[in-house]
């Protein structure tokens, strides 16, 4: 079942990355195994973990829910590496990964995942989050920054 659901989970993943880089006539059927594993090795480059020890108690709960239910398809370094920091792709992406024979992700689970990867793209990949906020139009970044806004409020305390 694991590898049946990372046949799924890699083209998948590669052609929603793809469709955030402008390329959007490639569809997961029309990606070549090869291009599936470059994206895949591109993401496992660098940290496979997180120190949150600093972040707020609800968004280390969520950091090891991410733990748990990402890695039954792929490693954990896939969307710790990602280059997603908006708050909307990090909602396609987590939405994508829900529809996953055999994620197990759930409702709950899946906005607990979502809260932790826009509340870390704020804190640890900042310079790239204000970067494509910069390049979004005033209502776009602002309704970015609204959401961020929603998950801190969340936590901080």
């Amino acid at each position: 079942m694991l590898n049946k659901a990372k046949q799924l989970v890699v083209p998948g993943l590669a052609a929603f990355a793809l469709s955030y880089a402008g390329i959007t006539s490639v569809s997961a059927q029309q990606m070549d195994a090869a291009a599936s594993q470059a994206l895949i090795a591109k993401l496992q480059q660098g940290p496979s973990t997180i120190n949150v020890s600093k972040y707020p108690q609800g968004i280390q709960d969520n950091y090891e829910i991410l733990s748990t239910k990402c890695t039954q398809c792929h490693k954990l370094s896939v969307p710790i590496n990602a280059e997603f920091v908006l708050p909307d792709e990090w909602s396609n992406y987590v939405k994508l990964m829900m529809h996953k024979p055999g994620s197990g992700i759930g409702g709950d689970e899946g906005k607990k995942i979502y809260d932790f990867l826009v509340y870390d793209s704020s804190v640890r990949k900042k310079a790239a989050l204000d970067a494509k906020l910069a390049k979004l139009s005033p209502t776009q970044k602002a309704d970015a920054e609204a959401k961020i806004k929603a998950v801190h409020a969340k936590y901080d305390k």
